[in-house]
């Protein structure tokens, strides 16, 4: 059987229906107007922790609610481990070999409606394009790395016959997968190889893979433009200083072209990315470093630092993932160090101001959406 079926999921239901009620009265003031999503990733038992966030961007706790899977109890090294599409999240439970699938309500209500096995090992990144979702498995030492497709059917993950494709080679450390946005294709970035990987995808499958050298070395995390140009971070293995930022275009038959390649951000250990969708700004967290990088993306592509120094933002020990939220004027980045989410405010020259910081989170929580 490929999709976890049990009674227990029932009860796991109705429980998130009773933890995650209607959004709360935030401590900023006056009534929530969003949310914010993380995951604990949990070896016990893995749980989506929801944050209320109220009209001033302060975040208030607001309830977890099981996966029906679980997670390692430490970082995965990944971006995208959860992933909101509308009114859906999309969750990898590394640690069982799954993913899953949660509705969000208009009350603010959460509850799971499916699991499913990955068709892998250890699955640590998910890409969502309409029903079409496709999970990247990291592999271990007896299973290589590889993709995998499920269609959307009924509020069910529903294994995609023939998508599964292979990486590069079996373990080539990846961190990332993404669907271009309008669908046509698949981009994978692998930290071991310095390699960035595109699949055509036709009719929901994914063609073969095409592996091709990446500006520079530790391709990590990555986003979009409105241009649907790829800007991906390469932290160097973490050398001291010596991050940076690439932009690159993507062809439809899936090459890329750097366009700017290799712009600096003086911080250690770019990893993860966000992207405006004015397509004006782009982030990245700079997790050696307890910092956020900003730059300005040019109508052509080519990026250019916000601030010479490479310090956009000062964040808590260890910032990993990121999300937008309000329009792009409010910026979220967990803090996998001290295991808390920090708020700033985004200022139309792309600059950031501190909210503060809400903790709390378990060691090895991953993952950040906003509604």
């Amino acid at each position: 059987m490929h999709t976890i079926r049990a009674f227990a999921v029932a009860a796991a239901v109705a429980a998130a229906l009773l933890v995650l009620a209607a959004p709360a009265m935030a401590s900023g003031g006056g009534r929530a107007r969003g949310a914010v999503y993380t995951l604990t990733n949990s070896a016990s038992g893995n749980e989506v922790a929801a944050f209320d966030r109220a009209p001033d961007g302060s975040l208030t706790p607001g309830g977890t609610v099981g996966t029906g899977g679980l997670g390692t109890g430490a970082g995965l090294g990944s971006q995208g481990a959860l992933v909101l599409e509308r009114n859906r999240l999309f969750a990898v439970n590394a640690g069982s070999n799954s993913i899953s699938m949660l509705r969000v309500g208009h009350g603010g209500n959460v509850w799971l409606t499916d699991t499913a096995l990955s068709g892998g090992a250890r699955p640590i990144s998910l890409t969502v394009h309409a029903n079409l979702v496709y999970v990247l498995n990291a592999g271990d030492a007896a299973t290589p790395a590889n993709i995998r497709g499920f269609v959307v059917r009924r509020g069910e993950l529903v294994p995609l016959s023939g998508s599964s494709r292979p990486l590069s080679s079996a373990a080539p450390d990846p961190a990332q997968i993404e669907f271009r946005p309008n669908g046509r294709q698949l981009v994978v970035t692998e930290k071991a190889t310095n390699l960035i990987v595109t699949y055509q995808v036709r009719f929901g499958l994914a063609g073969a893979p095409g592996p091709q050298p990446s500006a520079g070395e530790t391709p990590f995390g990555f986003a979009f433009d409105r241009g649907s140009r790829l800007i991906v971070s390469e932290a160097f293995g973490g050398a001291p200083d010596a991050s940076v930022l690439s932009s690159y275009t993507l062809a439809r038959d899936g090459t890329i072209t750097p366009v700017t390649p290799n712009v600096a951000t003086t911080e250690t250990a770019a990893c993860w990315v966000v992207v405006t969708r004015n397509g004006r700004y782009t982030y990245t967290t700079n997790t050696g470093s307890n910092s956020i990088s900003g730059y300005r993306i040019d109508r052509d592509g080519s990026l250019t630092l916000l601030d010479a120094d490479g310090k956009t933002a000062t964040t808590g020990a260890g910032p990993i993932d990121m999300a937008l939220a309000k329009h792009d004027r409010l910026l979220y980045a967990l803090s996998g160090g001290v295991a808390e989410i920090q708020g700033f405010s985004v200022s139309g020259d792309g600059s950031l101001a501190s909210l503060g910081a809400v903790g709390g989170l378990p060691a090895g929580t991953v993952g950040l959406a906003a509604r």
